[in-house]
């Protein structure tokens, strides 16, 4: 079984396929809420079927606003937050994974419901930035 190294686990934008600026950690979470069906014949024990399923991304990373070049940066934490908060509250698209040949993905749809950007005193400047999930997320094998 090969493990897989950390940094090639990504988050993109699904609409230009570009890559959240300067992530340096990303997290994919899924939760199932079963439903709860215990009834006067369950001998007391709690039973249950399938439920809801949800999802959410948490990415944290260094704060920019260019890059090395000194060229201003078009997928930074600020033109999402810019574009999909402040003037639009809208869905964003994004890709999770190695969007490699033969590398697993996962994509959809979400809001982001969370920004935050902070700045230590002579400390990097970092952000985080959380999307909640609406839909299906879907597998794919690249």
């Amino acid at each position: 079984m090969a493990i897989l190294n950390g940094t090639e686990i990504k988050v993109y934008s699904a609409s230009t396929n570009n890559l959240v600026a300067f992530a340096q950690n990303c997290t994919l979470n899924v939760n199932h809420s079963p439903r709860e069906i215990t009834n006067k014949e369950s001998a007391g024990f709690k039973e249950i079927l399938e439920g809801l399923r949800d999802f959410s991304i948490d990415i944290d990373g260094a704060y920019a606003w260019t890059n090395a070049g000194g060229t201003a940066l078009t997928d930074g934490v600020d033109d999402v937050l810019e574009a999909n908060v402040l003037n639009a509250r809208q869905a964003v698209n994004f890709i999770f994974g190695d969007t490699s040949t033969n590398d697993i993905s996962y994509s959809g749809k979400g809001f982001i419901t969370s920004v935050s950007i902070t700045g230590g005193t002579e400390d990097t400047a970092t952000y985080s930035l959380s999307i909640e999930g609406t839909g299906e997320l879907i597998q794919t094998i690249n």
